[in-house]
């Protein structure tokens, strides 16, 4: 009996990829070691019950997420357990990101469930933000950022997190502008179609004056919104084709005249600020190489020669 409950104090072994152990508030070593035992980190229940009980641990387990391993020895899972972990990772949510691409990074870094961010009802949430007045979507709303956010957190304070940082960091800049939407929507176009500073201030003057003249916007981010489903960053053919011009959608750009119904992808402050202060240049056309320098034109003509020598 005794050298088997030093045999089962050693690690299992039967799995050598970290998997990740929920412990929530309130569960004892019974339910813990079911958990355990169920992800084959532990060779027996048994023993890890004795165990616990003989160090004092029983009681003192610490609710959390724990990356565990079966290389771990019943010995290092209970210390690793009693000591606690942090229950709060950093995210970083990229520029350009969708609605789509967010709930994939937040859920991946285990802070929401997936799908979460995608169906959440923001509706009750619309006496609390004045942008959000009469929004048929967040796609625009949530700041790009570096985020501190707890594990398994509730969608709903993730959503406030992320609109308090747009209430903080773009809203001033929005507020006070005439039809501050469409620049929204604007500079979601920009975000995704052009890095440098100068170059989104002169696509989005010229998206403008395209606006002005009835002609069509002809953006490809806004294809790539429409063909990738609002998946963006993890779309494996995000650059659209010819046959993309075709897609029947209110984001396809080329055959719907306007804006798109909402933002395309969530812009940061640098793109916002590019579509409230748009340069006026003699441009109507513009394109981007594989490298992203940006080449821009006066006529159609001069635009497909231009392709012709740098595409």
């Amino acid at each position: 009996m005794v050298a088997y409950f030093f045999y089962g104090l050693e690690p299992s072994f039967a799995v050598m990829a970290p998997a990740r152990i929920s412990i929530e508030k309130g569960e004892g070593f019974r339910e813990i070691g079911a958990k355990l035992s169920q992800a084959s980190l532990v060779k027996s229940i048994v023993v890890f019950k004795i165990y616990s009980l003989l160090t004092g641990s029983a009681t003192k387990f610490k609710p959390g997420i724990y990356e565990l391993a079966g290389t771990m020895s019943v010995p290092q899972i209970v210390g690793i357990l009693t000591a606690g972990v942090r229950n709060d990772v950093t995210v970083q949510i990229p520029e350009g990101a969708t609605i789509k691409d967010i709930d994939t990074i937040l859920s991946g870094k285990g802070v929401i469930a997936r799908g979460s961010l995608i169906n959440f009802d923001f509706q009750n949430l619309f006496p609390q933000y004045q942008f959000l007045a009469g929004a048929t979507s967040l796609e625009g709303f949530l700041f790009p950022d570096t985020y501190s956010f707890n594990l398994n957190a509730n969608a709903a304070d993730v959503v406030r997190t992320l609109l308090d940082t747009f209430e903080l960091k773009a809203w001033p800049f929005l507020v006070d502008g005439k039809n501050w939407y469409d620049r929204l929507i604007l500079a979601s176009y920009v975000e995704r179609e052009v890095a440098s500073a100068s170059d989104r201030e002169t696509v989005a003057g010229i998206l403008l004056k395209r606006l002005a003249i009835g002609m069509p916007l002809q953006v490809d981010a806004t294809l790539s919104y429409a063909k990738c489903n609002g998946t963006l960053l993890t779309c494996p053919a995000v650059v659209p084709t010819g046959n993309d011009k075709k897609i029947d959608s209110p984001y396809n750009t080329y055959t719907f005249a306007g804006l798109t119904p909402t933002p395309i992808a969530n812009p940061g402050r640098g793109a916002i600020q590019a579509a409230l202060a748009p340069l006026s240049t003699p441009y109507l056309y513009y394109f981007s190489n594989a490298s992203g320098t940006v080449f821009f034109s006066k006529t159609l003509q001069e635009n497909s020669q231009k392709q012709a020598k740098y595409l």
